[in-house]
């Protein structure tokens, strides 16, 4: 049989299978895709490939006494042919004489070996070749052509092509076999390596649930620190309105850790796996608040440059933590109510109404109360937000928490500062517990953290111009308040903050941000000092 015209279709057929096999993520699937494509053509009546593998059945193996290491072997991964002998034959089973072959024994075995196909000469001198003659001329087979499954060196396995005419007789034959060959070997060694990184990828998942689990189990409250009634009340009724979709509105002073709070009942909530948007309504520009909640559109107003998404539509499917919401206008209050009664708002700028579903947490240190009454504070968004009050008392009235957090801050900042942790003596200690805390857990923290950074011989030093000095009420009671008490003008405290502020700064050189920056001495957050630098620099020059 020449070839001849009629053979061009088989090898386009061919050039697609190996675009086929180049995107095969599975070995079993990928050799059944080879098989069932080469027996096709009806010169070729078997198609047998072996994957190496480790030894598994030596001790029943029709070969083993063959195979010098009884470690690794050839095992027969797929089969598939058409007997013209006994057409019932099943050349697909995987089960026969052949299943095992050590390496560099018969045919298959020193193709493997060597690591490159057999000459004709070589063929024709192996004995389970000459063995099979009965068989292969019963068969009518007159070729064979094997080829290993080699990638960078490595033997993964052997193909092997039994055909019905010579493997000469059709040129092209062999340079197809071989390029079948070494693209099934690019695919399996590529196919191993997802799997690899997938069971990688599977452990350290497990591991980090795990991990989790560990965490959760020795920190049930992450940062939240203490052990005084209040904070147990706290903690249970975070337990109670976490799994809920309850807006919650969160009361303490300053630096009591209400964002701590919000975070706690975010991580509790369904909604843990959607972010939690946080906006601070102190910080923002007044001319800037809608923008900011809602977004706008290019050229909604001037230095609109291009579309921006608010944090409604960034917190869509989550939390959204409203902090120091007795600072929001009162004209956006209105449009606050409104998505939170019908769950809809527009960007500014645009007539498209846009729907969202959002949990609300919001956080003030304010008397909205008493804000309500002096028309600061709409009623019907208190009620809203009220659903679930969570009051926090300052840190004066939980001196049982005082000390927990006290080695809770000496080992987090001494570790992030790469210092042994200090001791503290009674004394100390007594003077922190005693003293009343007026900026709160916050204000311990920078105490705890300046006294590290100016400790030495390993205890931790107090002085007590370390603390801002607090006003003797006592003393006080029966002085003239005229005598007494100085009366500073606006423009007169504005200077001072003014002075204030520009002292911290010399002293920081320059910094704001971080723990050695002004905002952290000056106790505030550095969204807020940045802005009181912007009005100080419109009068005076910093």
């Amino acid at each position: 049989m020449k070839l001849s015209l009629s053979y061009k279709p088989e090898f386009e057929s061919l050039k697609e299978l190996l675009i086929k096999m180049a995107s095969e993520r599975s070995i079993d699937a990928l050799l059944k895709m080879i098989v069932d494509n080469m027996i096709q053509r009806p010169h070729i009546a078997l198609v047998r490939i072996w994957l190496k593998k480790q030894g598994d059945l030596c001790n029943n193996c029709l070969m083993s006494k063959n195979c010098a290491q009884n470690i690794e072997c050839l095992h027969l991964a797929a089969s598939g042919g058409l007997s013209i002998v006994k057409k019932k034959n099943d050349w697909s089973i995987l089960t026969g004489p052949s299943r095992r072959i050590p390496i560099n024994v018969s045919t298959i075995g020193k193709v493997a070996g060597k690591k490159k196909a057999l000459t004709k000469k070589e063929i024709e001198k192996e004995i389970d070749w000459q063995a099979r003659d009965i068989w292969a001329k019963g068969e009518k087979i007159i070729g064979f052509g094997a080829q290993p499954l080699l990638f960078k060196n490595e033997i993964l396995g052997v193909i092997a092509i039994y055909s019905r005419i010579k493997a000469d007789r059709v040129k092209e034959g062999k340079f197809w076999v071989k390029m079948i060959a070494h693209s099934a070997a690019a695919t399996i060694a590529s196919v191993k390596a997802f799997n690899e990184i997938d069971h990688l990828k599977s452990q350290l998942e497990l591991e980090n649930a795990y991990l989790k689990e560990e965490i959760n189990a020795a920190q049930a409250f992450g940062d939240i620190i203490g052990e005084s009634p209040h904070l147990m009340n706290i903690l249970d009724q975070i337990e109670l309105v976490a799994s809920t979709d309850a807006n919650i509105f969160i009361f303490g002073e300053s630096g009591t850790g209400k964002e701590l709070i919000a975070r706690e009942i975010h991580k509790r909530s369904l909604r843990k796996k959607m972010p939690m948007i946080k906006v601070n309504c102190a910080t923002i520009p007044g001319e800037l608040y809608e923008s900011e909640f809602f977004g706008h559109i290019k050229g909604a107003f001037t230095g609109a440059i291009k579309d921006r998404a608010g944090r409604f539509q960034a917190a869509d499917k989550g939390t959204l933590f409203l902090d120091e919401i007795g600072e929001l206008p009162i004209r956006l209050q209105s449009k606050l109510l409104r998505v939170l009664q019908e769950g809809t708002y527009e960007r500014l700028g645009e007539d498209i109404t846009r729907h969202v579903n959002v949990r609300i947490i919001a956080a003030t240190n304010r008397n909205i109360k008493k804000d309500i009454k002096k028309g600061r504070f709409r009623q019907d968004l208190f009620y809203r937000l009220n659903v679930f009050p969570i009051h926090i008392a300052p840190l004066r009235e939980r001196k049982k928490d005082i000390k927990l957090l006290v080695y809770h801050f000496l080992k987090k900042i001494s570790q992030d500062m790469q210092r042994s942790i200090p001791g503290i003596s009674n004394i100390n200690m007594e003077k922190l517990v005693s003293y009343s805390w007026p900026g709160n857990v916050r204000e311990l923290k920078n105490i705890i953290e300046r006294s590290v950074i100016t400790s030495r011989g390993g205890m931790l030093e107090f002085n007590i111009s370390d603390y801002p000095d607090e006003p003797d009420l006592t003393s006080q009671k029966n002085k003239d308040p005229k005598s007494t008490v100085k009366i500073l003008t606006d423009q007169e405290m504005a200077a001072l903050s003014a002075k204030n502020i520009i002292n911290a700064i010399k002293i920081c050189e320059g910094k704001i941000y971080g723990k050695k920056g002004a905002a952290s001495l000056l106790n505030i957050p550095p969204t807020t000092l940045c802005s009181r630098i912007k009005k100080i620099q419109k009068t005076k020059s910093i």
